[in-house]
């Protein structure tokens, strides 16, 4: 798991990746902290924000993805399947830090989205790992103390700490940090897939993502913006990053916003002075609103509050505008001072635009196409009998609400699933008595001894049952769906009860449904005398049932156990419900399913489980035939 591997693709180096140094990590200048080949860690895990950061390598035409790996402190290693581009990779997840490090050993970047209650502590656990450099910090909410120490540690380590409370930032055409920019869409409109010559900087995250519009439509684009995070002590401020910018030679102009509150845009009133910027420099303090206020106000970030005249904006602004930087008379004509700057800067060739590159086209997700609704795609699946996409579950057009509300019962449940429509009440007390009829017939039939040999194998409940499902069919509750079918066949067809029995007789096939090897008519089966009450004293129409009966008295007038069996009167009278509620080529067309069968199945299903269950609590060990019960014929 020690590299970002493409789909299909055999593990190995990367693609266009630098050669680390002997401690892994790649050398870069000082005022560099991201460039082409940089990768990160993301901690958490963030899919959609590190979608979006592949999305933005590829439309910069990168060649390696910038994440290398994500850290899921609450999850397990493993792989998140991503697209970088139009192919699929896999990116490696790591449970902890440490061994992402190991595995990883470039990377000197770790986007932190951890909560605030943990950022501090892996930002901390981050620090102490050599090759990482630089440290995001988005969670808002850190303790400021926490941060000062965090600050400290880093300035200690020479290590950078963007944030805490911050989008992040970008360096056009090379690094995006999380969801910085926003869309695709808009870091393309705001010309953030390729390089530029302006350097900004901000406390604000939001403005941050408005300025670089801002630049793109009035210069030739951005090259980097960081937002340092609206907390009171960043972990990197303001004149951090623009000194940074200072040294680098592709930045040609500065650009910044500050806030009122705290003395930060001070500093580069300092260094505007002193010579240590020499760039010109295009900034605003926002905040001046502040005045119109009687009393004071705490504005949206932990640090825009004024404590004395001096952290105003418009002292700020003053301060500035003395020093030299090149300061708008209101936030309004920021835009008109950048464009004057840059122009400037062209005609005196400092500045030599490029031609504007071909933007790849990132293919559209799926998901993102079908809620636009346009892409169509035929469903793998059809279902016409629950949803459960909504507030609620739904059983067909009811509500599980209402199923519960109503009193449904398992009948009324089972008819909404198996029939798509509620069944009358009588009906749904048919199907309950059925299963509870059919739940169980002891432990010497075949599903139940299968179910307790596997159980005493020591097979777990899920199995057990399954092993004695398996053996449910022709032999074994087959006789639901047969007498179903094979009565309704001979009832159609207006055979009367002896030409139906004549002509089995004839053909040589047993009646199914009739017959038993204990129960006669002398020993009635009780099962069957239920059913036959119920269905004649509730039933609609009993057509079938009474035909059964019928066939009965010829075949136990011949031998007295050639009795309707629980079996078939199951069947047949669940076919009698079935054309009293819907169409004879419907109500035969769900016999022809195996909707009876399955009826079995159901109700048969608690007696098994029964038999595992009692299994288990009797602690019975494993079963093994004893010899004498089978005859050994060799010869």
């Amino acid at each position: 798991m020690s590299k970002t591997v493409e789909r299909g693709e055999p593990r190995g180096s990367e693609k266009g990746a630098s050669t680390p140094q002997p401690n892994g990590v790649r050398e870069r200048p000082a005022y560099e902290l991201f460039n082409k080949k940089t990768q990160a860690f993301i901690y958490n895990n963030q899919v959609n924000a590190t979608q979006r950061m592949l999305d933005f390598d590829y439309v910069s035409g990168r060649q390696t993805p910038s994440v290398a790996a994500i850290i899921h402190p609450t999850g397990s290693d493993g792989l998140c399947k991503l697209f970088f581009g139009k192919r699929e990779i896999l990116v490696p997840m790591y449970k902890r830090l440490e061994r992402a490090a190991n595995e990883h050993p470039n990377v000197d970047v770790m986007i932190n989205f951890a909560s605030f209650r943990s950022a501090a502590a892996s930002t901390d656990e981050a620090l102490d790992v050599p090759q990482i450099k630089t440290v995001v910090v988005i969670a808002e909410g850190v303790p400021e103390r926490r941060t000062k120490l965090l600050r400290a540690k880093a300035k200690r380590l020479g290590k950078v700490i963007i944030g805490p409370s911050t989008v992040g930032g970008i360096k056009a055409g090379c690094f995006k940090i999380g969801n910085t920019g926003g869309t695709i869409e808009n870091i393309v409109e705001s010309k953030l897939h390729r390089p530029g010559s302006v350097g900004f900087v901000s406390k604000s995250g939001g403005l941050s993502n408005e300025v670089y519009f801002t630049i793109a439509m009035n210069t030739d684009g951005l090259y980097e913006g960081i937002a340092v995070g609206g907390d009171m002590y960043p972990g990197s401020t303001l004149l951090d990053h623009l000194l940074r910018y200072e040294s680098d030679p592709a930045v040609k102009m500065l650009a910044c916003l500050g806030e009122l509150g705290g003395s930060g845009e001070y500093d580069i009133v300092q260094a505007l002075e002193d010579g240590r910027i020499t760039k010109p420099l295009v900034m605003w303090v926002t905040g001046t609103c502040s005045k119109a206020f009687k009393t004071e106000v705490q504005f949206g970030h932990a640090g825009a509050k004024v404590g004395s005249e001096a952290e105003t904006a418009d002292a700020k602004n003053a301060a500035l505008r003395r020093a030299g930087a090149i300061v708008p008379n209101s936030y309004d004509d920021y835009g008109e001072k950048i464009k004057q700057t840059y122009e400037r800067l062209v005609d005196d060739g400092v500045i030599t635009p490029a031609p504007e590159p071909e933007v790849p086209v990132v293919p559209m997700d799926y998901a993102k196409a079908v809620k636009e609704g346009i892409i169509r795609k035929p469903a793998a699946f059809i279902s016409t009998i629950s949803d459960d996409r909504g507030e609620e579950l739904m059983y067909g057009n009811v509500s599980i609400t209402e199923v519960f509300e109503r009193g449904l019962g398992i009948g009324g449940v089972l008819s909404l699933l198996w029939f798509k429509r509620l069944l009358p009440e009588y009906a749904t007390k048919f199907i309950e008595m059925a299963i509870m009829i059919t739940a169980d017939h002891g432990p010497a039939v075949s599903g139940a001894h299968n179910t307790i040999v596997a159980s005493r194998a020591g097979k777990d409940l899920v199995s057990s049952v399954v092993s004695g499902m398996l053996t449910i069919g022709p032999r074994f509750g087959g006789a639901v769906d047969g007498a179903a079918q094979m009565f309704s066949d001979a009832f159609d067809r207006g055979l009367t009860p002896q030409e139906f029995v004549d002509e089995m007789k004839r053909k040589g096939v047993n009646i199914q449904g009739i017959g038993h090897r204990v129960k006669s008519v002398n020993n009635p089966d009780m099962r069957v005398s239920i059913i036959k009450d119920f269905v004649f004293k509730n039933f609609g129409s009993s057509d079938l049932l009474a035909y059964a009966v019928g066939v009965e008295k010829i075949t136990t007038a011949k031998r007295n156990n050639l009795i309707l069996n629980v079996d078939g009167a199951i069947g047949i009278a669940f076919a009698d419900m079935l054309r009293s509620e819907m169409t004879r080529e419907e109500a035969d067309g769900y016999i022809q399913l195996g909707a009876l069968n399955g009826l079995f199945v159901l109700g048969r299903s608690i007696g098994l489980m029964g038999h595992h269950l009692d299994q288990k609590r009797l602690k019975q060990g494993l079963y093994r035939h004893p010899w004498d019960d089978i005859a050994y014929m060799l010869d």
